[in-house]
């Protein structure tokens, strides 16, 4: 039985990494070592492994964050100034969800979404 799943994206900078998701999305840390690095919200966690010579124009990563406040959360993050991918601006889809997406310092691709059925 499937019971959970942890994205692991990679990741140039530990510190970077760690400061961006720590300090502007507020995630804490659950784990971290030489080359990994592993943070949690809520239900989530995401894992990352160090790929110092990932080149960020090239980084295909992406993650969906399945969440319950979207324009709360869409809110928050406006409010902290982060940047919203340009093409990422909060948005009902087709797929009947309510989506936004903004990208971390390697170019991983984060979207959130609320299903709205």
């Amino acid at each position: 039985m499937l019971t959970d799943i942890n994205p692991k994206l990679p990741m140039r900078n530990k510190n970077l990494t760690k400061r961006f998701y720590i300090d502007q999305l507020n995630f804490k840390l659950i784990g971290e070592y030489e080359e990994y690095l592993i943070v949690g919200k809520d239900k989530i966690e995401i894992h990352f492994f160090e790929f110092k010579k990932l080149d960020p124009k090239e980084n295909y990563g992406q993650v969906y964050i399945r969440v319950d406040n979207i324009n709360n959360l869409y809110q928050l993050l406006l409010n902290k100034e982060i940047n919203i991918h340009p093409n990422g601006n909060l948005q009902v889809k087709p797929w009947g969800q309510k989506e936004f997406s903004l990208l971390d310092p390697d170019n991983n691709l984060l979207t959130f979404g609320q299903n709205l059925t």
